[in-house]
């Protein structure tokens, strides 16, 4: 009777710890790989943005102070989800991807592993989110200012630096802030200067601290 053969005791132990070994030094990798696409995307995102809003204020597709001047918009205006303030239809074509006409209760769009949040001024320059709509902003300083945050939905593993982005177009980040989740974004004078309040009008926080007390630089 031929005897079979099998796995030894001290056989499977090996294997069970090259297993582990290799899970150890494959997970973090992936996790880290995970991140930095996230970022990436976060970035390109916010450049597409930035496009947007030159498009949309440039051709004044919105121009509540009949002016002929252009102002900056939300993202339902963008994307082609709202009307156009000022008017009685949606922008067509859209200048933003429709993902952005999903806009929650907190003035935020999920994307990537990121939420992305839009800021115009009132007549002082302090922000007006989505969510508050359209009656306070003015419709003169919204001709030069808005301003937009993007933060990880999960901090430390869907991605760990906060960007953020104005009509100057250059892309901010601080790395390791800590935002994360729907609601606990920065808030609006983040990365401004520190000092100021919530205006956006201020000068941004570019190679110092913000208002929030994190290091906001040049994201290259």
């Amino acid at each position: 009777m031929r005897k079979q053969a099998g796995f030894t005791l001290i056989e499977l132990m090996i294997v069970i710890a090259i297993i582990a070994i290799i899970a150890a030094i494959a997970i973090p990798n992936l996790l880290s790989a995970r991140l930095n696409s996230n970022e990436t995307a976060a970035i390109a995102t916010l450049r597409n943005i930035i496009s947007a809003q030159s498009q949309f204020q440039t051709t004044a597709r919105a121009d509540e102070n009949n002016n002929g001047v252009g102002e900056y918009g939300f993202f339902g205006e963008l994307s082609g989800g709202d009307n156009v303030r000022g008017g009685a239809t949606p922008l067509t074509p859209q200048v933003l991807s429709t993902a952005f006409r999903t806009v929650n209760g907190n003035g935020e769009v999920n994307r990537g592993g990121y939420l992305f949040k839009l800021y115009l001024p009132d007549v002082a320059g302090d922000a007006v989110a989505e969510e508050d709509g359209f009656a306070n902003i003015d419709p003169d300083m919204a001709e030069t200012t808005w301003c937009a945050y993007a933060w990880p939905t999960n901090y430390g593993n869907t991605g760990n630096r906060t960007f953020f982005v104005s009509q100057g177009g250059d892309i901010l980040f601080a790395e390791d802030a800590n935002y994360s989740t729907s609601g606990a974004g920065p808030v609006p004078g983040a990365a401004f200067e520190a000092g100021g309040n919530d205006s956006i009008t201020d000068s941004n926080a570019n190679g110092t601290s913000g208002q929030d007390n994190n290091l906001w630089k040049q994201a290259g």
